[in-house]
């Protein structure tokens, strides 16, 4: 898995922009959608918010920028393949991973024709993604560290320059430490951890990468 994968921006909060295409009033909203089903609660609530539209059009994709895996798309009632399909390519190609979008589209009295729909659903979706607010979301893994006392000082040490959270510890016999850090750190965070004990340390991954 490449360094995009591990490190990748997402969504900060709900954003939203509008503008006017031939006379037809089209307003896109984008919020973070780290799983399918919140992508798919912030598509209801933005259909609430909305229920007059002519269309809420929208598409969702889930995981690291490009990610195909889980991914979803709609219409709502355009030309088939000139809304959901384009907002879809758009996010893919957008830089930015875990992101929902919604373009309501309110009908002026023009048609657009099929493929000015293309061009229309691209560019709302370009739009918002170009003034989105993000924040770099880092895949993180949990570890468990078994260690003697003689070595608190330094591995605590080591903790900042490999980006390691400490979020639980224990004393008694010997130390217990688990740890959040990012993913691609793992390696070298281990063999730090071996270094500075000279090889007295017992480290287990307690849980999977986040998804």
């Amino acid at each position: 898995m490449g360094e995009e994968a591990r490190r990748y921006r997402v969504p900060a909060r709900v954003h939203r922009v509008e503008q006017e295409i031939q006379k037809s009033r089209f307003l896109t909203t984008a919020a973070p959608a780290p799983t399918v089903e919140e992508a798919r609660a912030f598509i209801a609530r933005v259909r609430a918010e909305f229920p007059d539209a002519t269309h809420n059009c929208w598409a969702f994709a889930v995981g690291p920028p490009g990610a195909t895996a889980q991914v979803g798309m709609s219409d709502d009632g355009e030309p088939h393949g000139t809304a959901g399909r384009p907002m879809l390519t758009a996010l893919l190609h957008g830089g930015v991973g875990e992101v929902a979008v919604v373009v309501t589209r309110y009908f002026g009295g023009t048609l657009l024709g099929k493929g000015g729909l293309v061009r229309a659903y691209t560019a709302c979706v370009q739009q918002v993604l170009e003034s989105l607010p993000t924040v770099e979301r880092v895949r993180r893994v949990r570890v468990a560290i078994e260690l003697e006392y003689p070595s608190v000082d330094g591995v605590r040490r080591l903790l900042p320059a490999h980006e390691a959270e400490l979020v639980a510890e224990t004393y008694a016999a010997t130390v217990g430490y688990q740890v959040l850090l990012p993913e691609h750190r793992l390696p070298d965070f281990h063999q730090a951890l071996l270094d500075v004990t000279l090889g007295d340390v017992l480290v287990e991954v307690r849980e999977e990468p986040e998804a």
